[in-house]
Parts: C-alpha cells; structure tokens; sequence
C-alpha cells in the first residue's frame, strides 16, 4: 500500500504556493498561453534540463539561475513560442520577462524562473507578454493550479496534473505537480515541461539529487516520437511551509518523501506518454533480469521508443518478433536463450523459443487495452500554437492504469526498469506533416 494519497489541487495543493494561466494574446488561437506559480516564501529550487546542444534561451537562463543559487519564488511560463533558435535577442527577451515579472511581484530577477514552449525559432510576442503580466499575477490565487497547467499546453488534448499527500513527523507533506507534452517527445534530461511545488523543507544538493533521480525513473523513460526538444525542463520547488524538520540527508524521511516525488513525476509522464500526438493507447515496457537498473531502463526505453512496436500495439497485432528485435538493438548484452516476453497475460516467447498462442485473443486484449486507456474530456484543447486544427476530439475520460502491458525477462540478474510509450497512428503524421505552414 502506498504511504500516501491522491489529493487535489495540482501544484497549489502544497502550503504557500500560488498560481495563474491567462490569455495574454501569445497564441494566434486565442487560447490560454502564459502562467505563473509562485511561492508564498523563497523556496529550494531544482531543475533538469534538455542534454540537446540547440537551446531555448529560458533553459540557459534557469540553469545559470540555479548555479548561481539553488533559490527561487517563481515560474513563468509562456506557451505559443519557443524562443529557441532565436540568438541574442531572444536571451534578451528572456531576461526582459524576468525583469518585468520581478516588478510586478516586488522581488529579485534572479528569483524568477523562466519556462516557454511552442514553435522552435519564434521568439515571444513581447509586447502580448508586456501586457499580460500585470493581469496575470492579479489573477494569482492559492486554487488557481488548473489555470496554469491548462496555460502551458500545445498540442495537447489534455492538462496533466497530481498531487499527493503523507505524512512526515506527524505533519501533513504534499507535493503537486502539473506538465505539459504531447509531440516531441523523447526527453533526456520532448517539447515537455514539468513543475512541481513542495512545502517539504530539504536541503538544496538533496532536493536536486531527488529530482534527478525521479526524472531518470519518470520523464527521461518515456518516449512518444523518439524527438528530443530544445526546451525540456522540469523545475521543482521545495518551500519547507509543511513546518517539518529539514531533511538533510538520506534516511527513512527522505526515502520517503523522494518516493512520491517520483510518484508525482511517473504520473505526469505517463500522461504525457499517453496523450501523444495521435495515440490511442498507454504502453508500458517492464523489463526484468537484467544486470542493474539502468540497464533494464534502456531496454524498455528501447521497446516503448521503436517504431515497429509501436505500430504493431496500433495495429492491434501482436506481433512479439519486433519487440524482441527492439530489446536485442537496445545496447544491452543478454543471452537470447534467456530472453521471455508477454503481452498482457500472453506468453508470446520463452527462454528464446517462440510459443504458441491465442493470436485472435491477443489482438482483443489490445483491443480492450486501447478501449479502457482513454484520455479526459475536462479540457480538450483543439487548436495548438499554430492555430492548427487538430481533430483529436471525442474521446471520453481519464485513464492512465489501464496500459498495454509489455513484459520482457532478460536474465537472472536483479535490474528492472519501466518505460511508457504510446503507439504511432496515422494522425501523427498528419498533425506533424504541415506544423507551421
């Protein structure tokens, strides 16, 4: 049984955090584009970041930010531009949001983190941002969590958000979380943004060290195209307003409250995987046997992320040869006499010999798999920054427990990884093909 609960609220679930989502004109579809969340206090801050060498300017600027000190009060966000790709001037817009934020709130620059998403080589719409601003941190509210997660999203047909609740040292400790992804997505830490808050107090290398261990468990072993972005960021927030003694290092307490950090971030990343662009379906990828963790990861990472596999799970077919093709590709060595694989309650090949099977039953449990894995219908966004039509509609409500379970046995050794994923429609293709013309 899990040591906490699901609880409302997003990312102002936690004590002393605030938040907002406007529509500042920064789309051409006129839909919410620019938000905000700000802690009461100044709070411990942490990041991981794209790996690509193409950069948005906001992911330099959080990264000298957090080096320089591992502090913040808030996160603004803009959605409909990049601002990647866009020389000096588009650090200097970035530095100018920061700036003009900072007044707006009567705190430091160097408090302020920046997050933007959209199209890559469009810088933001300075004079849309100049006047939302002041509108947008008016809105600010301790309830105001769905506003900023439906503000972040672009071809998204969702917001994602989760917040849990324990207890540490006979203290309510929560932690919420809201994300954005749908296309570009293959994070190594796609276009993804996460935030999470925090009223836990934690010293600041521990937090980081928390937080990048979640990614590597959560965002960084998801995959929907195989495409890395340029603006891949997920910042957290640890604010300490819970009132429970700081946690310093490793013990029980930390375990514990790193445990649903990574619970927050596997949840926003399953819905990411599961709102890719075009998907119809949840995978996920349980590799077992393999010599450590890592190991196991890459494998998954592997299956989840092929191509072949993800149109076979779309297809309905069954077909386990190019799942064990994509496990041998994986980089990983393993003896194939050793290698086993199910899908669903199938058993499709054991200790490297195939198996017969119910091939008509298989296609119906990923037919039923793909019935039951639906997406909610609270906030389905048709149009992305573009102002593209996106005829994603009609789908009926959330699911993200029922994936394609993929399960794959490599060996005796004690490494075992998860990976999520999605399968490749045709409407991928066509949401893609024409992106800015």
């Amino acid at each position: 049984m899990a040591e906490w609960q699901e609880i409302t609220g997003g990312v102002t679930a936690p004590k002393g955090y605030k938040a907002a989502g406007i529509t500042a004109g920064l789309k051409p579809s006129g839909l919410p584009d620019l938000a905000l969340i700000v802690s009461d206090v100044e709070a411990i801050a942490a990041g991981v970041f794209t790996t690509s060498q193409v950069k948005a300017a906001c992911v330099d600027y959080c990264r000298q930010r957090l080096q320089a000190k591992p502090f913040a009060r808030a996160i603004l966000c803009n959605a409909g531009q990049a601002n990647a790709a866009t020389g000096s001037q588009g650090v200097r817009d970035a530095e100018e949001s920061a700036e003009l934020l900072a007044k707006e709130l009567n705190i430091s620059p160097e408090s302020i983190l920046l997050a933007s998403t959209g199209v890559i080589g469009q810088r933001i719409k300075m004079d849309a941002l100049r006047g939302g601003i002041p509108k947008l941190v008016a809105t600010l509210s301790h309830t105001g969590s769905d506003t900023a997660a439906g503000a972040i999203i672009t071809t998204d047909l969702v917001t994602k958000s989760i917040a849990l609740e324990t207890t540490i040292a006979d203290r309510p400790v929560r932690i919420g979380g809201i994300a954005k992804g749908s296309g570009m997505i293959h994070p190594n830490m796609a276009t993804m943004l996460a935030f999470v808050t925090c009223d836990a107090a934690v010293s600041p290398h521990l937090w980081q060290e928390m937080l990048s261990r979640a990614a590597d468990r959560s965002f960084n072993s998801i995959t929907v195209d195989g495409d890395t972005s340029t603006n891949d960021s997920l910042i957290a927030l640890a604010n300490g307003e819970s009132r429970t003694p700081a946690i310093t290092e490793m013990g029980a307490e930390a375990e514990k409250l790193e445990a649903m950090l990574t619970a927050v971030c596997q949840h926003l990343a399953k819905a990411i995987a599961r709102d890719g662009e075009g998907a119809t379906c949840l995978m996920e990828v349980q590799v077992t046997g393999a010599h450590d963790e890592l190991a196991a990861r890459q494998i998954a990472k592997t299956i989840a992320g092929s191509s072949l596999v993800k149109s076979a799970i779309f297809g309905r077919d069954p077909n386990w040869g190019r799942i064990a093709a994509a496990a041998g590709r994986a980089g990983v060595p393993f003896e194939q006499e050793n290698l086993n694989i199910k899908l669903g309650d199938f058993l499709l090949f054991e200790n490297g010999q195939p198996l017969p099977f119910d091939r008509a039953a298989a296609s119906a449990y990923l037919k039923k798999a793909a019935a039951n894995s639906v997406l909610p219908q609270d906030f389905v966004a048709t149009n992305n920054s573009n102002d593209l039509s996106v005829d994603r509609k009609n789908i009926p409500g959330q699911r993200v427990d029922n994936p394609v379970i993929i399960a794959v046995n490599v060996g005796n050794g004690h490494g075992a990884g998860k990976a999520w994923g999605c399968d490749l429609s045709y409407d991928y293709v066509k949401i893609n093909a024409e992106y800015t013309t």
